[in-house]
């Protein structure tokens, strides 16, 4: 006798259920729409009222049109081996071993990249490529001349006399400068003219301009900058670093970098290595956050600390009373 098996039953798959609920129509198409063009237009109200201002450049010319005494000042400086750049060490150069953290030194480990000699840079070779200027080629010619010791003689004594007038050349009385003061109004006379602006930036080949340095590191040694820094709230004691130019918002999330910068000892006893000292702070706390989840101890905190179930509280609170699925899954 021959039995025939039935077919397999086939189970109500998700096909097979009909929704018998209200319906109504929904277009995708134009809710895209609508949403691009309220962010459109939210994105554009905001940039208007709250984007970053468009802060013109500083230039060598603006600041010794704007203040030239401290241009003057600045530039013996340079001669006088005086200034940050000129002391400053790697990657510049051998007059400083740079920031340390014991014995650990990274600008000493990795040596001058960028040569930059501030009084030959900034001064004496501008003055040198000076076509058609014979008191400014006498002046050079005789600083040349001289031994590093009377250089330094000559540029420190300029300075100190231009400290005790505040800095006005033409207050300065006689005294042993050498070609130090003819060096430095020349200079001046170039700079307010823009051409220190286009001498002082290099590049490979020369036509394309685009190394900035020594301009940025002579500006940078002026009293000039940090005075425009202070005006626009820039200064460090002002939290320059998560500031915009002016009233307008910054960079707000680098609170926790420029925290440190506010407290000793990093502005007393560590100031001078603090940019070392909080750059490794804030890459040991970059690390642990990356790997909490593998550090015993932290990781269980949030267990210790139930926030969780107040976030979730609606979820547990149907749990306990029976009413999540059996998937678990709730809202």
């Amino acid at each position: 006798m021959t039995t025939t098996q039935a077919p397999p039953r086939r189970s109500a798959g998700p096909r097979a259920t009909r929704w018998v609920g209200p319906t109504r129509e929904y277009d995708l198409v134009k809710e895209f729409v609508i949403a691009l063009g309220v962010v459109a237009l939210l994105t554009a109200g905001l940039a208007v009222l709250f984007s970053s201002p468009d802060e013109k450049s500083v230039t060598l010319k603006d600041w010794a049109t704007t203040a030239p005494n401290d241009f003057v000042a600045t530039a013996v400086g340079e001669l006088a081996g005086t200034t940050t750049s000129a002391s400053y060490g790697p990657p510049y150069n051998t007059n400083g071993d740079g920031m340390s953290m014991g014995p650990i030194a990274p600008q000493k480990w990795a040596g001058v990249r960028i040569p930059v000699d501030s009084a030959n840079d900034f001064v004496v070779g501008p003055l040198s490529r000076l076509p058609g200027n014979l008191a400014a080629a006498a002046a050079v010619a005789r600083w040349k001349a001289a031994t590093p010791d009377q250089q330094t003689a000559w540029a420190t004594a300029y300075s100190d006399a231009l400290e005790k007038v505040d800095g006005d050349p033409a207050k300065v009385p006689p005294g042993d400068y050498g070609p130090v003061p003819a060096m430095a109004s020349t200079l001046l006379r170039m700079a307010q003219q823009g051409v220190l602006d286009s001498d002082l930036v290099s590049g490979e080949p020369p036509f394309y301009q685009l190394d900035y340095t020594r301009p940025i590191l002579f500006l940078a040694d002026s009293g000039f900058l940090d005075d425009l820094a202070g005006a626009q709230h820039l200064h460090g004691d002002q939290w320059g670093m998560m500031n915009e130019t002016g009233n307008f918002p910054g960079q707000a999330w680098l609170w926790l970098y420029t925290f440190w910068y506010q407290i000793p000892p990093f502005t007393t006893s560590w100031s001078d290595n603090a940019d070392l000292i909080i750059w490794t702070i804030m890459m040991i706390l970059s690390l642990v956050l990356v790997l909490l989840p593998f550090i015993p101890g932290l990781r269980s905190i949030p267990r210790w600390i139930p926030l969780y179930k107040v976030i979730w509280r609606d979820y547990y609170r149907r749990a306990a009373g029976g009413g999540v699925g059996a998937s678990g899954s709730g809202r």
